[in-house]
């Protein structure tokens, strides 16, 4: 059995979430793999974003995201609003605060204002895991895979990490 992994570098835009179509990239890593059947978990390590299949929506917005990337934005945004100021949700509280300042090193408490990304997150989750048949992702006829930062707080470098397995 064969264990390939890469890591594809992205980088996110502070005022909306941001969403980045690593389809390309995950498929040359499993033809680097040389992988003809098994899977690849294509996963994000951050908290504050997702990775998920869905299918591209060609048309986009002014602001860059695809018709139903925008969709999915306006619904999440009914179910979990934007952390516009501190309290609107009980995290972050005083303790995690500290943390960030003194530990973690944030420039400014309001960094900690991406609850609605963590919760977004929690919704969508953070993988997927998707088949490998013949050499080829099973992802169907109209299948892309997308690395989501829910986070909106400020500009941010982000790692997606691809691992296949398989034979």
């Amino acid at each position: 059995m064969k264990v390939h992994r890469e890591t594809i570098d992205l980088q996110s835009t502070r005022n909306h979430p941001t969403f980045h179509d690593v389809t390309k990239e995950v498929k040359a890593a499993l033809k680097r793999s040389g992988v003809k059947d098994g899977i690849a978990v294509v996963y994000s390590h951050h908290t504050t974003c997702s990775v998920l299949t869905q299918e591209c929506s060609h048309d986009k917005t002014y602001y860059g995201l695809e018709y139903l990337q925008q969709d999915l934005v306006n619904t999440m945004e009914r179910i979990v609003p934007q952390c516009l100021v501190e309290g609107q949700y009980m995290h972050p509280g005083p303790a995690h605060i500290r943390f960030a300042m003194d530990e973690a090193k944030e420039e400014g408490e309001w960094t900690s204002l991406n609850t609605d990304a963590h919760l977004r997150s929690v919704f969508f989750g953070r993988s997927e895991t998707i088949v490998v048949v013949d050499g080829e992702l099973d992802l169907g006829e109209f299948g892309y895979i997308y690395f989501v930062d829910w986070d909106q707080i400020r500009d941010r470098p982000r790692q997606c990490q691809v691992q296949i397995i398989g034979e």
